[in-house]
């Protein structure tokens, strides 16, 4: 997790009180926490509800997965470690997951400095 997205989430964990549990909570129309936490059915239910109001109705919480990902590859993140945020058991499931093809044209491996001198 990033420095700022930490001191972020201790200063909101701060403000509401929170000293333990479950960090986010479902709350009631009332403002009150209830319930033992979010569940994979209420992220579903956020996601498509906010899609809906820009216009995107075909978007869902599995997009987001798979373009945080792909994102976190673009930077220059390591498989093994977008494999690691996944919760993959395999990295070939990652390499599938985001799209990733060999170049043989341009093979990574070709860049290392070995070979017979010219």
């Amino acid at each position: 997790m990033p420095d700022w997205v930490y001191r972020l989430l201790n200063d909101w964990m701060s403000a509401a009180g929170i000293q333990g549990g479950r960090l986010f909570r479902k709350v009631s129309r009332a403002g009150k926490p209830w319930g033992d936490g979010v569940t994979e059915k209420l992220v579903w239910h956020v996601v498509k509800e906010f899609a809906a109001r820009i216009g995107n109705d075909g978007l869902a919480p599995h997009d987001l997965r798979r373009t945080c990902a792909r994102l976190c590859r673009a930077a220059g993140g390591e498989l093994e470690q977008i494999q690691f945020l996944l919760g993959h058991v395999s990295v070939q499931t990652t390499e599938r997951y985001l799209g990733c093809t060999q170049r043989i044209a341009a093979a990574v491996n070709d860049k290392i400095g070995i070979g017979p001198a010219a």
